[in-house]
């Protein structure tokens, strides 16, 4: 099922961020950092015409206000999906690659089960599992983030939510999934995993199942967890049984579906 990509003016695929991305075509600073800025030592990005007003909203009550906003917003917008997994990897795959295949089969078949799918929004493996879910009609989410070179949100994404904080953003991942995949990925990859792992390990969510693919990719960072941090003492053997690691995506969703199921049965007999 082919689906005809949505073009911007740049001639790059994807749909642009009307609500997120302001007047200057290119932001100096993402709202991030200037959150964690010293007070005083924020510039200005346009020149208001209340001047009293456009200091005010470079301080951090207005930025309180604004995170607040924030969650508001992707709370309202996400409050009715019961059942859904977040898929995360590198932005830099091709259509070409392997992972990004797999990844829009994987999705395909979780999206086709009535799960949703929750992504970053963005290009590469995000967008492969995107377009899975979109081929078959499933919910496709794409939580989108202000970034110093513009996001766009690819053009698999049926329900689109803007972010400019990035722990707004993580906060939404975690609250709205049930379960969490991983293709190979950079830093934000591993963020997300660990993150997971660390909120799971210490019962701040419920233990769902985080699925690692591509072997080849993580079998050197899961060697590193056994034979330095649990041999140090830092991790139990069992917290390494929180990963499971599949080279098929039908497996890999297999797995996954009968996970989901055994958690939907024991919430629902709660």
């Amino acid at each position: 099922m082919e689906k005809k990509q949505k073009v911007e003016d740049n001639g790059k695929p994807g749909v642009k961020n009307p609500t997120l991305y302001r007047k200057k075509k290119h932001l100096r600073e993402t709202e991030d950092e200037l959150l964690l800025r010293s007070p005083g030592k924020v510039g200005k990005q346009i020149s208001p015409i209340n001047k009293a007003l456009g200091e005010f909203t470079n301080n951090d009550p207005w930025r309180i206000l604004r995170i607040q906003s924030e969650y508001v917003q992707a709370f309202d917008a996400m409050s009715d999906i019961a059942n859904a997994i977040s898929v995360f990897g590198s932005a830099r795959m091709t259509a070409k690659d392997e992972d990004y295949q797999n990844a829009v089969l994987f999705s395909s078949l979780i999206a086709k089960a009535g799960y949703g799918i929750i992504t970053g929004g963005g290009p590469g493996i995000m967008q492969a599992a995107n377009e899975g879910a979109e081929m078959v009609d499933g919910l496709s989410v794409g939580l989108n983030i202000e970034l110093p070179k513009e996001q766009e949100i690819n053009p698999y994404v049926n329900l689109p939510i803007n972010f400019r904080y990035f722990f707004c953003r993580k906060t939404s991942f975690v609250k709205y999934s049930q379960g969490f995949v991983l293709f190979p990925g950079g830093f934000g990859t591993l963020d997300e995993l660990f993150e997971a792992l660390t909120l799971i390990q210490t019962h701040k969510i419920k233990h769902f199942p985080v699925i690692l693919m591509n072997s080849s990719y993580w079998n050197g960072l899961l060697v590193w967890m056994k034979e330095q941090a649990v041999k140090h003492g830092f991790l139990n053997h069992e917290d390494l049984d929180y990963i499971k690691v599949f080279d098929d995506p039908k497996e890999a969703a297999k797995y996954m579906l009968k996970k989901l199921g055994e958690q939907n049965g024991s919430i629902l007999s709660e």
